[in-house]
């Protein structure tokens, strides 16, 4: 059985795949990746079901090797990352070489970089999720010397394939829906909500991401006698101090700070991958209109194989020419664009 070797790995980096769905009663969130989108961009790179396991990295990644050959892809926020000294390009899929290293250093955009393998990483699930959920204590801790199984790689087994991945690491509008909690907000505060501009501070993590601006008070008397309830990633609650915090994977099941409406799923990619600083504005739209941007970004989502473009590279620059299938990568060209066609 093919195995990814972790030789070394920073504290942020975890095993995420969807999450798991089901058990917010007995108090587990769903969790999964923090950027969805990258996940679906990683499958499509290899040709497997989006819900394979990856690595997900945070700032940073770490040093890793493959017991056999294994094909990778690496999306999500770039990161720096080479194959035994040589650059590899970002958004594309890769061959990694029996023995050879896979180095990822840290992100130059964004803050959460994903390394996928053929077949996807293929540990023991945990309620129905091979997906590592801190707060919950579920998932394995990554050391030196963890071999990560990989499953059966039924992918397209081609490499050599890349993608312009959907722009989300600068920040940008975020779709909200009113909720139950809305209506404790003065219409004032609702208004000022939606033209004022956010910026990502410094406090966040996979729980959630807050918001700072000096252009609104979103201060709420009526918050103060809010009761605990479910709680939901894309929810943005209003702390005690008028603060918006956006709610993410890893989110507690039960909060008491009022909500002043809901993100939509499609938009937390953005949330996640914003680094402090990061300009943020809210837009409230109907339930109509937010199952069409779902729609579309679903659609979005299934239309990516027919995205991939070959990964052009000068093969004077490859040590391991042989090893890149070039045939067969051709091949794989001609079938999308007669599939275009």
């Amino acid at each position: 059985m093919a195995e990814l070797i972790v030789n070394s790995a920073t504290p942020g980096v975890s095993l995420q795949d969807a999450g798991r769905a089901g058990f917010l009663a007995q108090g587990v969130s769903r969790g999964g990746a923090a950027d969805t989108l990258a996940l679906a961009e990683g499958a499509a790179l290899l040709g497997q079901d989006p819900c394979c396991a990856a690595l997900e990295m945070a700032g940073a990644g770490g040093l890793f090797e493959a017991s056999e050959d294994l094909r990778i892809a690496l999306t999500g926020a770039p990161m720096q990352a080479s194959i035994e000294g040589t650059p590899l390009v970002w958004n594309a899929s890769h061959l990694l070489p029996r023995g050879t290293r896979l180095k990822i250093g840290g992100c130059t955009r964004g803050s959460y970089g994903y390394l996928h393998i053929g077949g996807g990483i293929e540990t023991e699930q945990q309620l129905g999720s091979r997906s590592s959920h801190a707060g919950a204590g579920l998932g394995q801790i990554l050391q030196p010397g963890t071999r990560l199984p990989a499953g059966p790689d039924q992918g397209t087994k081609t490499t050599g394939l890349r993608l312009q991945p959907e722009e989300r690491f600068d920040g940008g509008t975020l779709n909200i829906l009113r909720g139950p909690q809305t209506c404790l907000f003065s219409p004032e505060q609702i208004a000022g909500f939606e033209s004022a501009l956010f910026r990502r501070d410094r406090r966040g993590n996979r729980m959630g991401a807050g918001l700072t601006s000096d252009q609104v008070d979103l201060g709420s008397a009526k918050g103060l006698k809010v009761l605990s309830e479910v709680i939901v990633p894309g929810d943005v609650q209003i702390t005690g101090d008028g603060t918006p915090f956006v709610l993410l994977s890893d989110c507690q099941t039960m909060g008491g700070y009022p909500r002043i409406g809901t993100v939509l799923p499609s938009d937390l990619p953005k949330v996640a991958q914003a680094r402090p600083g990061a300009a943020f504005r809210f837009h409230f739209v109907t339930l109509e209109e937010a199952a069409e941007i779902e729609a579309r970004a679903a659609a979005r989502r299934a239309e990516l194989p027919k995205a991939l473009r070959p990964l052009i590279r000068d093969p004077g620059t490859i040590s391991d020419l042989l090893a890149y299938q070039l045939i067969s990568g051709m091949t794989a060209g001609d079938d999308l664009e007669r599939n275009r066609s």
